[in-house]
């Protein structure tokens, strides 16, 4: 289906100009515009708490747990496109499965481990994936948001901490080191590049050390609801749309006050 934006002339007067005969195009005009700019710089502001780093979100936190991680960046590099972004998964990850997605080729780098380790089913392992690398087909401009989703395992004897996943954002001039970990006693808010960060939570009976594929695919089949409930990148939007239509309305209702008797 083709949309077209022409506009077309007809004899009779616009419905604005019926209704506000008195009210030339240049105050309508700016008294709209400011309402728009108004609520453009409301959410212009809100926008970097939202939007500042790269995050993680998880479709479980417990430890031992399958879980899908979602890494998510709207951020750019002083306004220059973003070419890849390479996330490092912590020790006590060994496997990850990694979304494959449209426009991106995705690729995981392996560690050798300097002892064999037996994972949750009995495998014996002499690597990890330590990294995983996703480069954009296309580098995507500022002001557009991406994710990826990662299905991995947590570690099992993770309870209580925090995990860090270090992510480099390459852009076509510069980059973004999300790299930076809090030392002891540091909160990460003080930290000007901070990493995504996931607290791992108690182990659940039935959810520790055992995990197929019906289970990461129940996981990944919640997860949208889940990211779509939470994401503060949403509410800021409703708030700036309804913000704007509010204001429009208030200056509409002050210039018809303003309108001379006829």
């Amino acid at each position: 289906m083709q949309y077209s934006t022409e506009c077309r002339t007809t004899g009779s007067r616009p419905a604005t100009e019926r209704i506000l005969p008195r009210m030339t195009k240049s105050r309508f005009a700016a008294a709209s515009g400011a309402a728009v700019l108004g609520a453009a710089a409301l959410t212009l502001l809100a926008a970097p708490a939202a939007f500042a780093h790269t995050t993680v979100e998880a479709t479980s936190t417990a430890a031992g747990s399958y879980t899908v991680l979602t890494f998510a960046s709207g951020h750019s590099c002083d306004g220059s496109p973003t070419t890849s972004f390479t996330i490092d998964l912590p020790d006590g990850i060994n496997a990850a499965s990694p979304e494959i997605l449209a426009g991106w080729k995705v690729e995981k780098v392996m560690e050798t481990l300097d002892t064999p380790i037996t994972d949750s089913h009995g495998n014996e392992l002499t690597e990890r994936v330590s990294q995983i690398v996703y480069t954009a087909d296309t580098p995507f401009p500022e002001g557009f948001r991406v994710s990826f989703d990662v299905s991995l395992q947590l570690p099992e004897d993770a309870a209580g901490e925090t995990l860090y996943f270090p992510t480099v954002q390459q852009c076509e001039e510069g980059s973004n080191d999300w790299i930076e970990i809090p030392a002891d006693g540091q909160d990460d808010e003080e930290l000007a590049s901070p990493a995504p960060a996931l607290e791992v939570t108690e182990a659940v009976d039935d959810e520790h050390g055992h995990g197929d594929a019906a289970e990461t695919e129940h996981a990944e089949g919640e997860h949208a609801d889940e990211v779509s409930d939470s994401s503060p990148a949403l509410a800021v939007g409703i708030a700036g749309l309804a913000v704007g239509a509010l204001g429009l309305v208030v200056a509409l209702v002050a210039l018809l006050r303003r309108r001379p008797a006829a």
